[in-house]
């Protein structure tokens, strides 16, 4: 039986130092920034669960990262890789998925073109509130999404800027475009880029090739939810967004 594991990386496999447990003596280093720093970092459970992983099951990637961020993850991924929130997948080569990338060029022009006009808007509120650092996301010669984090972490203000400009955005009520906030990251992205779909589409590519499969997920975030439930089984680290949301679902029905 073929054994495969969608993983979500950040917040998952590893985190930055500011969000590891106080107790986590021996932590090891697994994402860093361009300069070599170290930026994110695995705790024992999470070193000792990619050793299990890495021993019986197939691992693809699912991550908002780009494709230099995800070189800067010091992990031996050896399959296919979805990269951008699912905009982009590589295959085990780690070259672009050229099937995929052009089924998508086909459908993004006008969730594009909307995520550029509420950009603007972004940016304009911005200038007003200059510890908002707004950023589109690019990879492989294509801009993605955009992204909006607060210098020092002040998390209120990035639902001031999503109650304000983003959520009541035209582009957003009419569906062309959705938004993700987690922790210190406010995402807003093009509908026909999201994990779920990029999973389905090497789902469907296994089954072609193997039977039985075995798939397992797992994530930390509301967005990964999705692709998760595709899977077999599901993995949720602890006090993380996903975590959180099942625990007051059940703290609801006790």
């Amino acid at each position: 039986m073929q054994r495969y594991i969608f993983v979500d990386l950040d917040d998952t496999l590893f985190q930055t130092r500011r969000k590891c447990p106080d107790d986590a003596m021996v932590l090891e280093p697994r994402a860093y920034l361009e300069d070599g720093a170290p930026i994110s970092y695995a705790t024992p459970q999470q070193t000792w669960l990619w050793q299990w992983l890495n021993q019986d099951f197939r691992i693809i990637p699912v991550t908002a990262r780009n494709y230099d961020a995800f070189r800067r993850v010091e992990l031996p991924f050896s399959q296919e890789a979805i990269l951008n929130h699912g905009a982009v997948v590589l295959d085990a080569n780690h070259q672009l998925d050229r099937d995929w990338h052009a089924d998508l060029q086909r459908q993004l022009p006008p969730q594009r073109d909307a995520l550029h006009s509420l950009w603007r808007d972004i940016e304009h509120y911005c200038r007003d509130a200059p510890l908002l650092k707004p950023r589109l996301i690019s990879d492989f010669n294509e801009v993605w999404y955009g992204v909006i984090k607060h210098t020092q972490g002040e998390e209120s203000v990035l639902h001031d800027l999503l109650q304000r400009v983003v959520a009541p955005h035209a582009a957003i009520t009419q569906g062309l475009l959705y938004w993700h906030c987690n922790g210190n990251n406010l995402a807003v992205i093009p509908q026909a880029i999201n994990k779920r779909q990029a999973v389905a589409y090497l789902l469907e590519r296994y089954r072609r090739h193997a039977q039985p499969l075995l798939t397992l997920a797992m994530g930390d975030s509301h967005t990964d939810a999705a692709f998760m439930a595709l899977c077999d089984y599901a993995l949720i680290p602890r006090h993380t967004q996903l975590h959180q949301l099942l625990a007051r679902m059940d703290q609801t029905t006790g």
